[in-house]
């Protein structure tokens, strides 16, 4: 592990400003990725149950809607499609928040990571040009290299914000189904007293 830290260390003190910018900036975007992670998914998850438990209790034949579910406020003496579809809708916003940053963390961080390697490309073959043109590919090939460590960082921040997009989209799908048939089970009962 220290020889890790110590040939991160010496990346680092070879590096330029805009390369350790664009690091800071991808590992920022990393941190946020599983932060979103994190907390949606517990979030949506203990959502996804109170909605099922109130899904349950009224095809049990309970009167009134669970305090737990989100239809709680639409379902009033006389709930209808229309209120239904408003809170619906308010849930839906609710379950998707965060998806628009992971969606923009893993389309840009490619981007970004390229960003830098074309810039430390760029300062590596002009620091070859004043060098008076003998240049070796043992002295090319390092500075290449350690380019390229902004791409790989980049396509290592987007493949786990794409993936957590995905997971979270799920999440959210599962819990409005559950909401959607909870209104439906609720019409129908209204429909069937009236």
């Amino acid at each position: 592990m220290l020889g890790f830290l110590d040939l991160f260390l010496n990346y680092l003190s070879k590096s330029s400003v805009v390369t350790i910018i664009v690091l800071t900036w991808l590992s920022l975007y990393f941190i946020i990725s599983f932060t979103v992670l994190f907390s949606r998914y517990t979030g949506l998850n203990s959502w996804k149950k109170r909605e099922q438990a109130a899904l349950e209790s009224i095809l049990m034949g309970a009167k009134a809607v669970s305090v737990d579910s989100s239809l709680k406020k639409c379902a009033t003496d006389n709930p209808t499609k229309e209120r239904f579809e408003v809170c619906i809708s308010l849930a839906e916003a609710n379950a998707t928040s965060g998806l628009t940053a992971l969606s923009i963390i893993a389309s840009t961080s490619p981007f970004i990571g390229l960003f830098g390697t074309v810039v430390s490309i760029l300062e590596t073959f002009s620091g070859l040009g004043a060098g008076g043109g003998s240049s070796s590919l043992s002295v090319i090939a390092p500075a290449i290299s350690e380019a390229l460590v902004a791409t790989g960082c980049g396509i290592f921040v987007a493949i786990p914000a794409y993936s957590f997009n995905l997971l979270i989209k799920r999440k959210a799908y599962e819990v409005l189904s559950l909401i959607r048939r909870e209104a439906n089970v609720l019409l129908s009962l209204k429909e069937d007293n009236n």
